[in-house]
């Protein structure tokens, strides 16, 4: 084994000088593929299995995971072998303009999106594009494509819903809290947070602002459904965790989402939102120095756990009534885990040495990255701030994504070639999380 893990070594320093993204991606050479070839037979077509897995079990972006996959038909089926036993590959950094980047790579690689630009929301290794006949979900890596029902298409519970007002000083406020009736036809409604949690159920975070809905629907439906009179809270996450849809809010209660299925389509739809955990908030103060704290929240699993991490970012407020500007850099995390039997956040002072938080507004996940020689117990985040949900602004014109040491008091910016212009056209900033090929 020593032998072949030499001769890997060896392929591996090659292959990383000579294959790259549009090796992967670029559609000349997906078309020149396809193309008989007058060219000798390559000998790394002799490659023996074994070694050709060794080879790729040390690939861990899925960029070179791919390329590898395309070589030659023996490289593809040494791929093949491996892909069920591999960690996944490392997640890659995507923003609005169709860019890509690959950020643990030692040299700074961008991607073209190949006309993925102008995404407006992200799930898992799906971009997602609302459009007036449904919302179009494509996968920039397989270039696999599925659609969804558009937001226009919603079927209420209880069908004959209304929006119900009231007057107060003159003016029409919702009686007696807002709804999805309220909101529904709001020109900035949009989606926020998109899950799909198994090949019949589609969860989905809608709204405006600081106040959304939960709306659910399957692959190949008509038409989400909703809980009509059911109150829009202020949102911040939502996971599928263990077979349950679990929601937090900013008051930072644990609510679990009960479902069940319309007796006539068969559709999934929301039956009950239970409490599991209450939450001990604490929400934003103007100090006497004139700073004050925002906060984001998000769920997350790892191990086998369910998280709450709750960034604090330390902001400046010039006067009364003024918006608050961040202290770039001065930002901060905890992390707490469910616990379900006792219905309580715990704080947790580890996440492990051997993980990494990928926090996103859109897409979040942990990862394990011992084996690919990384440090583990940080977190790594963006601004990827909600439309209309600004509590903060910037006095920054850059941003890029950031790193947290869990337990210190400080923010690191690893990658100091990637950065992007903070502005509505790019506050989509978002993880993507690829399968193998």
């Amino acid at each position: 084994m020593p032998g072949v893990r030499r001769i890997a070594c060896r392929v591996w320093d090659w292959l990383r000088c000579t294959i790259t993204w549009s090796c992967c991606f670029s559609a000349g050479l997906m078309e020149a593929d396809k193309k008989p070839r007058s060219q000798p037979r390559s000998p790394w077509s002799d490659l023996p299995l074994d070694i050709g897995g060794v080879v790729f079990s040390r690939l861990p972006r899925y960029a070179d995971r791919a390329a590898f996959a395309l070589v030659c038909p023996q490289w593809r089926d040494a791929a093949r072998r491996q892909v069920l036993t591999l960690p996944l590959p490392l997640p890659v950094l995507a923003l609005p303009d169709g860019t890509f980047y690959s950020i643990f790579y030692p040299k700074l690689y961008s991607f073209p999106g190949c006309g993925f630009a102008g995404y407006e929301s992200v799930c898992d290794s799906w971009l997602v594009f609302p459009r007036d006949d449904g919302c179009f979900l494509v996968n920039p890596f397989s270039r696999a494509s599925f659609m969804l029902p558009a937001l226009s298409s919603v079927r209420l519970l209880p069908p004959n819903a209304v929006a119900k007002w009231s007057l107060e000083d003159g003016s029409q406020v919702a009686d007696p809290y807002i709804t999805w009736m309220h909101i529904n036809t709001s020109e900035k409604l949009h989606i926020s947070k998109l899950l799909l949690c198994s090949p019949n159920l589609v969860a989905a975070l809608v709204g405006i602002g600081h106040t959304s809905q939960i709306l659910m629907c399957q692959p190949g439906a008509s038409s989400w459904s909703v809980r009509a009179y059911d109150q829009c809270k202020g949102f911040e996450d939502m996971a599928f965790y263990q077979g349950k849809l679990y929601t937090i809010a900013n008051d930072e209660n644990l609510l679990v989402v009960n479902i069940s299925q319309d007796h006539s389509t068969g559709d999934p739809q929301v039956s009950r939102i239970g409490q599991i955990i209450k939450g001990e908030p604490w929400y934003p103060a103007v100090f006497e120095d004139d700073t004050m704290c925002c906060k984001k929240l998000y769920l997350v699993e790892s191990h086998g756990v369910l998280l709450m991490a709750r960034r604090t970012i330390m902001c400046r407020v010039p006067g009364p009534g003024a918006v608050p500007i961040e202290v770039a850099g001065l930002t901060g995390f905890e992390v707490y885990k469910a616990d379900f039997e006792h219905s309580r956040w715990v704080k947790v002072s580890t996440v492990g040495d051997d993980q990494l938080l990928f926090l996103g507004r859109r897409c979040s996940r942990a990862m394990s990255v011992s084996q690919y020689g990384l440090p583990g117990d940080y977190i790594l985040f963006l601004d990827d701030d909600e439309e209309n949900r600004m509590d903060y602004c910037y006095d920054r014109e850059n941003t890029s994504f950031g790193a947290y040491k869990l337990g210190s008091d400080g923010v690191l910016f690893p990658h100091p070639y990637i950065s992007w212009k903070l502005c509505d056209e790019m506050r989509l900033a978002a993880w993507l999380f690829p399968r193998d090929p």
